[in-house]
């Protein structure tokens, strides 16, 4: 893979989005869980928060602890915005579930051009 757009500098949207659908996604799916299971709630941490932490693809971060294909990261971003979108659902007055939603579809646009490069490492 060439140099990720995320290493770049151009374009801090896209980061920026991500990064708010992740904190979304790190609050609200713990809590979405809570009242299931204390176990999946920390699980959902786990996940959520660990498997990104560990594994990358590389080139697409400055340091990766665990080399995955492109294909590995791409499928951990959609977990994040799926799990923010469901989470706001199940949580959030629906005023604010819906703007959780629109948040996510603006982050898989401006994802696309990272995920292209992805897809090809």
């Amino acid at each position: 893979m060439s140099e990720s757009p995320n290493l770049t500098g151009q374009g801090r949207v896209a980061p920026g989005l991500r990064f708010a659908v992740e904190l979304i996604a790190w609050i609200a799916t713990p809590w979405a869980l809570a009242g299931y299971s204390v176990v999946l709630s920390v699980l959902s941490v786990l996940v959520l928060i660990g498997l990104p932490t560990v594994f990358g693809t590389p080139g697409d971060k400055k340091q990766t602890l665990v080399a995955v294909p492109g294909w590995v990261t791409i499928a951990m971003v959609v977990l994040q915005v799926v799990a923010a979108v469901v989470s706001a659902w199940v949580l959030f007055p629906i005023w604010l579930a819906v703007l959780v939603l629109v948040l996510a579809v603006l982050t898989v646009i401006a994802e696309l051009p990272r995920w292209r490069g992805l897809w090809r490492a």
